[in-house]
C-alpha cells in the first residue's frame, strides 16, 4: 500500500502518536536508496548531505551481502557462544587505544551511553554526571536528561544527578586552547562534590556535533580530560556521530581532540543502518560493571548486526573512506569560502572532513544568529534536491554529513546548489 503525502502525515499520527518528528515543512516520502542518493515516491532523486547512519552509503552492497550471508547460517544472541562478536569485537578495538580493549555491544546508541553512566557509578560509587548545555546523546529514562531540550516531565528523581556546562563556542566565545572549558567542568565537579552527589563523569561527543561543531583544535580536550581524571572521574566519549573515520584527519574524534577515553560509545553509523551500539572500555571498568550489574541483551551481539558491522569496518578500509573523507572536506571548506564571500549570511565556515557547515547570521558585527533564515534554507536546498539540516544551541549551523562515499563531484552539486539558494534568499530583517 503506497499512501499520498497527506495519507501517511495523517496515518503516522493515528497510528504512531502526535508530534512524531519528521524532517523539512513538506516532509520527503523515501522510497530508495542507493549510495549517497536518496528517491521520493514520486521517482524524484536526492543528494543526501544529511545522513550518516547509511555510513559507507545506502544499501551498500557489501553490507548486505554480508547480513543476508549471516542470517541465512545463524542469528543468535551471546548466551550461545559464537564467533562472530568476539572477531568483531576484536576488530574493533584494534582501532582504538590499547587500553580500549573490551566491549558490550547493544542495539543503540542510547542503550549504549545508559549503560556508560552506570560504568560511572560502579566505578566511583558517586551519580554526578556532566555534559554540556546543548547536546543530545540519547532517550532511556536515564540518558534523556543528558539533554537539555529533552529532560522529561516525569524524571523519576534522576535530575539531580546531572550537571551543565556551557557548550563551546568558537565564533562567539573562542577558547582557543581549551582552558575556559575545562575551568567550567572544574566548576560544576567541585559543586558536584559540595552537594554531596559526588562526581562520576564528563559526557560529551568530542567534536560537539549537536552543539554546532565549533572549531576547536587538536588536542582541544586534553586540560579538559586532564581535569576528570584528577577529580577521580570518567570521561565517557559518545562517537556515535564524529567515529568511523568522519573527521577525516582520525579514525576517531578522540584521537583528533587529543584524549583517550575511559569509555567510548558507539551507535547508528556502525552498522550501515543495522540497530547497532557499543560500549567500549577497558577490562577493569568492565569487569566492574559485570560484577556489580546484571546485563543482558537479547539482540546485542547477535551475529547478522556483528557481520553488518564487520563489513562497515572493511568498506571503511579497503575503499580508503577516511582518504576520501580528509580530501573531501578540505575541497568542502575552500567551497564554503567561498560562498561566505559572497554572502553575508555566511558568518562562520567550519568542519572536518565528511561533517562540515557554516553558521548563519542577520549581521556579521553583531552576530545575531538567523535562525528562521536558516530553517528557510534548509527547506528550500531540499526544494532542490539536496538534504541537509541544522543545528547548534540557535539552529542557525547548517549541518552537512553525508555518507562516506561522498565526492568532490557530489560537493559541487551541493555547493552550487547551496549558492543558487542563498542567491534567492530575501535579505535578513
Amino acid at each position: 500500500m503506497t499512501r499520498s503525502t497527506e495519507h501517511l502525515i495523517k496515518d503516522r499520527a493515528r497510528m504512531m502518536g502526535p508530534n512524531v518528528s519528521t524532517f523539512y515543512d513538506d516532509p520527503v516520502h523515501i522510497v530508495k536508496g542507493d549510495g549517497v542518493w536518496l528517491w521520493d515516491a514520486q521517482g524524484r532523486k536526492y543528494l543526501d548531505c544529511y545522513n550518516n547512519v547509511p555510513h559507507v552509503g545506502h544499501c551498500n552492497t557489501r553490507v548486505v551481502e554480508a547480513i543476508t550471508r549471516q542470517a541465512s547460517t545463524l542469528n543468535t544472541h551471546t548466551r550461545y557462544l559464537h564467533d562472530m562478536v568476539l572477531d568483531y569485537i576484536e576488530r574493533l578495538t584494534g582501532t582504538m587505544h590499547p587500553t580500549l580493549d573490551s566491549a558490550i555491544m547493544t542495539c543503540t546508541g542510547s542503550e549504549a551511553n545508559d549503560i556508560a553512566l552506570r560504568m560511572a557509578e560502579g566505578m566511583t560509587g558517586k551519580r554526578g554526571i556532566i555534559a554540556t548545555d546543548a547536546t543530545y546523546h540519547g532517550n532511556t529514562t536515564l540518558v534523556s536528561h543528558l539533554s537539555r531540550s529533552n529532560i522529561p516531565n516525569v524524571g523519576f528523581g534522576l535530575e539531580q544527578y546531572f550537571r551543565f556546562v556551557t557548550a563551546p563556542d568558537s565564533y562567539r566565545t573562542p577558547d582557543p586552547d581549551g582552558t575556559m572549558f575545562a575551568n567550567h567542568v572544574a566548576a560544576q565537579i567541585d559543586a558536584l562534590e559540595r552537594d554531596g552527589t559526588g562526581f562520576a563523569a564528563l559526557v560529551v561527543c568530542p567534536y560537539f556535533l549537536n552543539e554546532g561543531f565549533p572549531d576547536n583544535a587538536d588536542g582541544w580536550l586534553k586540560p579538559t580530560a586532564d581535569i576528570v581524571r584528577k577529580a577521580g572521574g570518567l570521561l565517557i566519549c559518545d562517537e556515535v556521530q564524529s567515529g568511523f573515520g568522519r573527521t577525516g584527519t582520525h579514525f576517531w574524534a578522540h584521537e583528533k581532540m587529543g584524549v583517550v577515553p575511559d569509555v567510548v560509545v558507539l551507535g547508528k553509523p556502525m552498522a550501515n543502518g543495522h540497530p547497532v551500539g557499543a560500549v567500549v572500555t577497558n577490562h577493569g571498568i568492565l569487569g566492574k560493571f559485570r560484577t556489580g550489574y546484571r546485563y543482558f541483551n537479547t539482540f546485542g551481539g547477535n551475529p547478522v548486526s556483528c557481520a553488518a558491522a564487520m563489513a562497515v569496518l572493511d568498506e571503511i578500509a579497503e575503499q580508503d573512506l577516511v582518504t576520501n573523507a580528509n580530501t573531501v572536506g578540505q575541497y568542502a571548506q575552500i567551497r564554503m569560502n567561498a560562498l561566505k564571500d559572497k554572502h553575508s549570511l555566511i558568518g562562520d565556515v567550519r568542519g572536518s572532513g565528511l561533517v562540515f557547515g557554516a553558521e548563519m547570521v542577520t549581521d556579521r558585527a553583531t552576530k545575531e544568529p538567523a535562525s528562521t533564515l536558516t530553517n528557510n534554507i534548509v527547506n528550500a536546498m531540499r526544494d532542490h534536491g539536496v538534504l541537509l539540516s541544522n543545528l547548534g544551541r540557535h539552529k542557525n549551523t547548517l549541518k552537512i554529513r553525508p555518507p562516506m562515499p561522498f565526492t568532490l563531484e557530489h560537493a559541487d552539486l551541493l555547493f552550487d546548489t547551496l549558492d543558487a539558494v542563498l542567491e534567492d534568499m530575501p535579505p535578513a530583517p
